[in-house]
């Protein structure tokens, strides 16, 4: 099993982002999501302090404002488990001592 950060973006249809950690994660959201966004779909004050929070590398703070500003719901879990087919190797083992097996 692995650790990894998860962000949801709600809109339609819904994105969902994987990385390392949170801080790798902000990173793919400023780059993805936020650089992405049209400066011209933006107030000007709330496009200068995007474009400057990505260009100090502030990337939550930047992730955070965009989503501030555009009101969307973004759900982000900053540890989920990944887990890979070596995780799930020994199950025919531990399946009979899980809750169902008891009697």
């Amino acid at each position: 099993m692995t650790l990894v950060a998860c962000a949801v973006i709600r809109e339609e249809p819904p994105e969902v982002y994987v990385a390392e950690d949170m801080d790798t994660l902000n990173w793919v959201l400023a780059l993805k999501v936020v650089a992405r966004t049209r400066g011209s779909q933006l107030s000007p004050d709330v496009r200068d302090n995007l474009r400057s929070a990505l260009l100090e590398e502030r990337w939550g703070d930047a992730v955070e404002q965009w989503i501030d500003h555009r009101h969307v719901a973004v759900d982000v879990y900053p540890s989920m488990e990944l887990y890979g087919h070596a995780d799930v190797a020994m199950a025919p083992i531990e399946m009979q001592f899980l809750p169902l097996f008891e009697d």
